[in-house]
């Protein structure tokens, strides 16, 4: 199994993820232009594309999805609120497949199992892909960490997780109005570097040993800054940053 991520933050969100003979895109925020591009330079014909899963509504994860179907016979996997509102945008090419949050399905021995996080979207989700032995968990935009979130990444070998703000720089930013930097900290906003950490910290007990943070603020993060705080003391967990501008290779 192995993953990559064709970019990560409020620009627009889009990832691979490979196992058995199988490439499902994760989301596809980027231009369509963007995604074919990140994908042929990455090694990825966009044709090889069996599936794109969609973790919830929002302009930046699929933002080029409309167009990219019309280029791609992939069927588009996604909650029955999130097809809706999607369909009603315009995506009206696409094949799709509906399921339930917290369902599963499986390609070829891939297993795909989903599940609800707290995010201001109509049905958002979060996955946990298994092959054989291997699972990787991928956790996007999410307002607070909930038992279940815990319970479902119990487990996986590597994990991709937003780490969208530091808390001392979102507090001082002049650019937001208070009622954004509000809705980013609330329960159904975003997750700060420090419940991000918190979460890492956790799963670190349980066999977590690569994270890729994504979803990172321009403004109110920085690489460094997110690296530093969700690594702490976890000298067993090798920690990277997913980039806005440009692929980050592959992670086995």
């Amino acid at each position: 199994m192995r993953f990559i991520v064709l970019g990560s933050g409020s620009g627009g969100n889009a990832a691979v993820v490979e196992a058995g003979g199988m490439r499902l895109l994760v989301d596809a925020g980027l231009s369509a232009k963007q995604l074919t591009d990140r994908m042929k330079a990455s090694g990825i014909e966009p044709a090889s594309i069996n599936a794109v899963l969609l973790t919830h509504e929002h302009g930046d994860h699929v933002r080029g999805l409309r167009v990219l179907m019309k280029q791609m016979a992939a069927p588009v996997y996604a909650t029955p609120s999130t097809s809706m509102v999607v369909r009603g945008s315009g995506v009206d090419t696409a094949s799709w497949k509906i399921f339930e949050s917290g369902g599963s399905f499986h390609f070829n021995g891939l297993s795909v199992h989903s599940f609800a996080v707290p995010h201001d979207a109509v049905e958002p989700v979060g996955f946990v892909f298994r092959h054989e032995e291997k699972s990787f968990g991928l956790l996007s935009d999410t307002g607070h960490v909930t038992k279940l979130i815990s319970e479902r990444l119990r487990g996986v070998g590597a994990l991709f997780v937003e780490a969208n703000y530091d808390d001392a720089l979102l507090e001082a930013d002049t650019k937001r109005p208070w009622s954004t930097k509000q809705r980013i900290s609330s329960r159904h906003g975003h997750l700060s570097n420090a419940q991000t950490a918190a979460l890492v910290a956790e799963l670190a007990t349980t066999g977590l040993r690569r994270v890729v943070l994504g979803h990172l603020s321009r403004d109110c993060n920085c690489p460094l800054t997110a690296a530093k705080a969700v690594r702490g003391s976890l000298a067993e967990v090798e920690i990277v940053c997913a980039e806005q501008d440009k692929p980050c290779g592959w992670w086995e």
